[in-house]
C-alpha cells in the first residue's frame, strides 16, 4: 500500500506545467429551476412539440446501435422522424451492449427492503464519489422503473422468483436488491428487445439502416451538427450523410488501454472527431476498473474477459494470509490462513463494496506479494472468488441456475471448473465515465449534436455503480432523448445542406487526406504494436494509481509515440476495399490523441476520487481523499487545434438534494 502522507499535500489551483489553459466556466442551463423531484416533468412540459406531419420532414442520424442507439432509433422512428442508423458491425445485434452480463438497476422496491427513487439517486451520486451532476442522476433514477416496464412489454425474459414476480439481486455499493437480470445474459436480452423495436421501424420505413459503416468525421454547418462522413467498410467508399440533427451513441473509449473488457472494435473515433470539431470532452480521465475479470495470462493477449459483478453476491473474495501459501492449491489452505480482506476492511458492505474500492484493494494485496495464480512477469495478478460456501449452502443445482453460463464461460477460458476450484479474478479496464460534455437535454456544446449512453459523461461521476450502464443507455434512448431532441427539432426543418457546400467538402477532404496519409507512411511497425505500447503507458501511469511524476512521464512518452506513429506505422492494403488494418490505424491515431488528454486531465485533478487514486492524496489508512474545495467540478476540455494546448472549462457541481461528504463503506 502506498504510504505518502495526505494531509500535507498542497493543491495547486492554476494550470500545471503549462500543459493547458483555463477558459470561461461552463454551466448546464437546460435544467429547470424547480425542486429536483419536479424538474424532469417540468422540462418535458417546457420542451416544444413537433406535430406528426412535420416529423416526417425531419431527419436524425444516430451513430451506434447498442442499447442507447437502438432504443433511440426505435423511439424516434416510432414517433415518425426519419432516422439513419449507423454501426460498424455487420448487424446491430453485435453492438457491445450484448456483452453486459449481470443486470439492470431500477427503483421498483419489489423486495420491500427500503429502496426508492431517492435511494437509487443517492447511491449513484455517492458511488460516483460526488463527481456527477445530481440533476441528471435524479432523472435517471426516476426513469429506471419505466425501463423495466418497457422491456417486460417487449418480452425480455427477466428472471422471476417463485411467485412469478421479477427477481432481484444486489450489486456493489448498495444495501438493497434492485438489479433485474436475465441469467448472465442481461445485455444480450435487452439488446434483442431494442433491436426488435428498431427493426420494426426499419420495416415501416422510418429507420434506414447502414451496417458496416464507420463514422470518420462530423459535418458542422453554420455552427450546427448537420451530418457525418462515413466509410463503407466493405467497399471502401467514402459517403456523405446529412440530417437535421446528429446523435452519437457510440459507446466508450476503454480500449485506449489496449487490454480491456471491451470488444476489440470499440473505439473513440466518433466522439473524438466531434471533440475536434468543437464538442467539449468531460472528465476524460474517469475510467472504471472492474474488479471481477479473468486475470491476464500472458503478453500474447489482446482482450480481457469480464466475469459479472453479480458473482459477488455469493462468491467470497480472499487471498492467503502468507506469501508462502500463494502457490498452493486453494482447497488445501485452511480457513484460518485465508484473508477475506473486503469483509475484514468493509464489514457493512463486504464483498459488495463499489467497484473502485474492490479493485484498489485487490491491487494492494497483490502488490504485497499475496496474489494467486501463475506468475506474469514478476507478480501473481489474481485473487480468489470462492463459491465453496455457496455450494454448500444452496446446492450445485441452485448455484448453476443463477450463474451457470458464467461458470461455463470461465471454465472454457481457463480450463478450471468454479464448482471445484475457486475462480481467479483481477481488476481490468471496463467502462469510461468520461465522454462528451452534455447538458440536461443531452446536447453537446455543438448545437444539434447529442450524445447518449456511455458516449457522454453525465451520470456516473468518478465511478459507475454496477448494473447502471444498461439503465442509463435505455433511459437516454427510450425516455430522455425523444423528449429533449424534439425541443431542438421543433425549430426545423433546417435549411437544406448541399453535398457541395464548403463545410461538407472540407469534411470529406479531411477524411480522404487522413486515409491517404495513413496508407502512405509505409513504415516498419504494425498498428497493433503501437496500440499495445500506448496501452502499457496508460495502464502504468494513468490506471488505478497515479502520481504527478508518472503522469508527466506518460505525456512525454505518448507524444513521442504519436510522433513515431506518423513516421513509422505500416498500414497494409488499400483504401478501396475491406481493410481492417486501415480501420485500426484510424482508431489508434485517435487513441494516441485522447490518451494525452486523459493524462493531462488526471494530472490537473490532484485528488483521489472514485477509482482515480492519486498517491499524493490519501487518508492515513490508505483510502481515497477528495478535495471538494478545489475539485468539485466537471472538467470540460475544449480542442483548440492540433498541437495546441487544450482549454479547461469548469462546470461547478452544486449539490442541493444530497449532502457532500467523504464516502465510507465500512
Amino acid at each position: 500500500m502506498t504510504t505518502t502522507a495526505p494531509e500535507t499535500t498542497e493543491v495547486p489551483t492554476g494550470p500545471i506545467h503549462g500543459l493547458y489553459t483555463e477558459g470561461d466556466a461552463i454551466a448546464d442551463t437546460k435544467a429547470p429551476d424547480v425542486p429536483i423531484a419536479k424538474m424532469w416533468d417540468q422540462r418535458k412540459f417546457d420542451a416544444k412539440l413537433v406535430n406528426p406531419s412535420n416529423r416526417r420532414k425531419l431527419s436524425v442520424i444516430i451513430v451506434g446501435t447498442g442499447l442507447a442507439g437502438a432504443s433511440a432509433a426505435a423511439t424516434l422512428g416510432e414517433a415518425g422522424y426519419h432516422v439513419k442508423s449507423f454501426c460498424y458491425q455487420d448487424s446491430p445485434r453485435r453492438a457491445h451492449s450484448i456483452a453486459a452480463q449481470g443486470g439492470i438497476n431500477a427503483a421498483k422496491n419489489y423486495n420491500d427492503d427500503g429502496d426508492s427513487v431517492y435511494r437509487l439517486f443517492y447511491d449513484t451520486v455517492k458511488g460516483g464519489d460526488y463527481r456527477s451532476r445530481e440533476t441528471n442522476v435524479y432523472r435517471l433514477a426516476e426513469e429506471s422503473a419505466n425501463i423495466i416496464d418497457q422491456c417486460v412489454a417487449q418480452g425480455v425474459p427477466f428472471a422471476r422468483e417463485y411467485g412469478g414476480l421479477l427477481d432481484n439481486r444486489s450489486f456493489g455499493g448498495v444495501q438493497v436488491a434492485r438489479t433485474f437480470y436475465a441469467a448472465g445474459q442481461t445485455g444480450q436480452q435487452l439488446l434483442i428487445g431494442a433491436y426488435q423495436a428498431m427493426e420494426r421501424q426499419v420495416a415501416d420505413g422510418t429507420v434506414e439502416q447502414f451496417t458496416r459503416h464507420e463514422m470518420l468525421e462530423l459535418i458542422v454547418v453554420e455552427g450546427r451538427a448537420r451530418g457525418i462522413i462515413a466509410r463503407d467498410m466493405v467497399t471502401g467508399e467514402i459517403e456523405t450523410h446529412l440530417a437535421d440533427a446528429v446523435v452519437l451513441a457510440s459507446g466508450g473509449y476503454g480500449n485506449v488501454f489496449y487490454l480491456s473488457t471491451n470488444a476489440m472494435g470499440c473505439n473513440t473515433t466518433a466522439i473524438w472527431r466531434a471533440h475536434r470539431k468543437g464538442a467539449y470532452f468531460g472528465n476524460p480521465c474517469y475510467t472504471q476498473i472492474h474488479p471481477t475479470c479473468i486475470p491476464v495470462a500472458g503478453d500474447y493477449q489482446s482482450k480481457l474477459t469480464l466475469m459479472s459483478e453479480s458473482l459477488r453476491n455469493d462468491g467470497r473474495i480472499w487471498v492467503p494470509k502468507r506469501r508462502e501459501d500463494c502457490d498452493k492449491d486453494p482447497r488445501e489452505i485452511p480457513e484460518a490462513d485465508r484473508d477475506y480482506y473486503l469483509e475484514r476492511i468493509y464489514p457493512s458492505f463486504g464483498n459488495l463494496v463499489p467497484r473502485d474500492i474492490a479493485s484498489r484493494q485487490a491491487k494492494y494485496v497483490c502488490d504485497e506479494g499475496r496474489g494467486v495464480g501463475p506468475l506474469v512477469g514478476d507478480f501473481r495478478r489474481g485473487v480468489y472468488l470462492d463459491f465453496s460456501e455457496a455450494l454448500a449452502r444452496m446446492s450445485k443445482e441452485a448455484v448453476a441456475e443463477k450463474y451457470g453460463n458464467l461458470f461455463d464461460m470461465y471454465q472454457r477460458i481457463t480450463g478450471e471448473s468454479p464448482y471445484e476450484v475457486p475462480m481467479r479474478i483481477y481488476p481490468a479496464v471496463h467502462y469510461t465515465m468520461g465522454g462528451l460534455w452534455v447538458d440536461y437535454d443531452l446536447e453537446t456544446t455543438i448545437p444539434g449534436l447529442y450524445a447518449t449512453g456511455e458516449a457522454n459523461f453525465s451520470d456516473h461521476g468518478a465511478n459507475r455503480l454496477g448494473a447502471s450502464s444498461l439503465m442509463q443507455c435505455l433511459a437516454d434512448g427510450y425516455f430522455v432523448l425523444p423528449n429533449t431532441l424534439r425541443d431542438y427539432l421543433a425549430n426545423g426543418p433546417y435549411p437544406k445542406v448541399s453535398e457541395d457546400s464548403p463545410e461538407v467538402v472540407e469534411a470529406r477532404a479531411a477524411v480522404e487526406d487522413r486515409i491517404t496519409r495513413l496508407l502512405g507512411v509505409q513504415g516498419e511497425r504494425s498498428v497493433d504494436s503501437f496500440h499495445k505500447e500506448l496501452g502499457q503507458i496508460m495502464w502504468e501511469y494513468c490506471g488505478m494509481e497515479r502520481t504527478e511524476e508518472g503522469l508527466l512521464k506518460a505525456i512525454d512518452l505518448i507524444r513521442a509515440l504519436r510522433d513515431e506513429y506518423w513516421r513509422n506505422v505500416r498500414v497494409l492494403g488499400s483504401a478501396e476495399t475491406l481493410n481492417q488494418s486501415l480501420e485500426k490505424a484510424g482508431r489508434v491515431a485517435d487513441f494516441l490523441e485522447l490518451g494525452e488528454l486523459m493524462c493531462i486531465d488526471a494530472l490537473h485533478r490532484r485528488e483521489s476520487c472514485g477509482g482515480h487514486f492519486r498517491a499524493e492524496s490519501q487518508t492515513e489508512d490508505g483510502e481515497a481523499l477528495r478535495h471538494d474545495d478545489e475539485f468539485a467540478y466537471v472538467a470540460a476540455w475544449e480542442f483548440t487545434g492540433e498541437g495546441d494546448k487544450p482549454v479547461l472549462h469548469k462546470e461547478d457541481l452544486v449539490y442541493k438534494a444530497i449532502e457532500l461528504k467523504q464516502r465510507s463503506y465500512k
